[in-house]
């Protein structure tokens, strides 16, 4: 069975980096997805380009896994020398847009659920859900699904990790900082130069050092990355805007993060979104025991990811390597999607 699904899974990937789907165009891929499902006579639901099942003999008394990937894509870069959309087989690498990130590992989760879908007497309920806008982190994505879903206590988010065990997720919040001053004429140096204040919160973003440090993301990281100010050169801006991109650590909510940089500078800081949350899962829980008998490593992830939408502890685990994402001619091995799927089964296996 597990061999059959293995070939069904790679057609299916196959099928899917043929058919665009950048974030919020995903409408083609989820009617793929939702053929895998009726092919297998899986019930399942949609709700806009999200389609997720529950496993036959769902038990609302039992703990429920989520298992999460999306099939959405960026759009391909202009260094491509390859047809994004054309799946092809060369040396083992399947190249494709989308092969790596995430399609790969949602066709390994797809087959892994389907495994274990008619079985009776799990100890968990299973959940799979293959989300859209994920790459965007869109409105209509795994976020908008939720609500809809019974309650999850543990999630398996695929993305490339080479199958090894990403125990924590940075998260991710964009500050819009604004120093405001007084316009004024150069020449006289009359007026409050607003360059000059935003300066000085610059400055204390690139050096202030949050007190706690993860374990395994270490450091909340800040960095200035857009500035903005002024119009012509002889008169003293009013107004100067920048962006900061802050990586958050399981050390800290987002809320807290922004609390404590609202209290150190004097410019106006609004938050984009406090909703991209770092993730983690205690070591010690059965889903990573499980992982590191079968040899697999923990480590912290800096990528972010569906996991800054959940709430319940979460693994990202998933075949392919993400250094090879967003990156052109994109691929993966064959031969990774095979041990993927084994290893997922291998893994709940020894928990259900």
């Amino acid at each position: 069975m597990i061999q059959q699904l293995t070939k069904e899974a790679i057609v299916l990937l196959k099928n899917l980096i043929e058919q665009p789907s950048f974030s919020s165009e995903e409408a083609e891929t989820a009617l793929l997805i939702m053929d895998w499902f009726a092919d297998h006579n899986i019930k399942f639901e949609r709700s806009n380009h999200n389609i997720w099942a529950k496993n036959k003999f769902f038990d609302t008394t039992k703990p429920t896994i989520l298992l999460n990937s999306h099939h959405d894509t960026v759009k391909p870069n202009q260094a491509y020398t390859r047809d994004p959309f054309k799946a092809e087989v060369i040396d083992g690498k399947l190249y494709g847009l989308g092969s790596n990130d995430a399609g790969g590992c949602l066709v390994s989760l797809l087959a892994l659920f389907t495994y274990f879908y008619e079985k009776e007497d799990l100890k968990y309920n299973l959940i799979v859900v293959a989300s859209a806008e994920e790459e965007s982190s869109g409105p209509n994505g795994l976020n908008s699904v939720l609500p809809l879903l019974p309650p999850i206590d543990v999630a398996i988010v695929g993305e490339p990790t080479q199958m090894q065990l990403a125990i924590a997720e940075k998260g991710l919040l964009v500050l819009d900082c604004c120093a405001y001053g007084k316009a004024g004429h150069a020449a006289h140096g009359l007026g409050e130069n607003s360059i000059y204040k935003a300066m000085e919160a610059v400055e204390w973003f690139r050096t202030f050092e949050f007190p706690e440090e993860s374990e395994t993301l270490g450091k909340v990281r800040m960095t200035v990355t857009q500035i903005e100010a002024g119009n012509q050169h002889n008169v003293i801006p009013a107004e100067c805007r920048f962006v900061v991109d802050v990586r958050v650590t399981d050390k800290y909510s987002n809320q807290q993060v922004l609390d404590i940089v609202k209290e150190h500078v004097n410019v106006e800081v609004k938050a984009r979104s406090l909703r991209l949350n770092s993730s983690s899962i205690p070591v010690e829980h059965p889903l990573v025991q499980a992982g590191i008998a079968l040899g697999r490593k923990t480590y912290g992830s800096p990528t972010l990811s569906d996991q800054a939408v959940l709430s319940c502890p979460s693994l990202k685990l998933g075949p392919g390597d993400s250094l090879r994402s967003h990156t052109a001619d994109e691929f993966i091995y064959v031969n990774e999607i095979e041990e993927g799927i084994q290893l997922y089964i291998n893994l709940l296996s020894k928990i259900l």
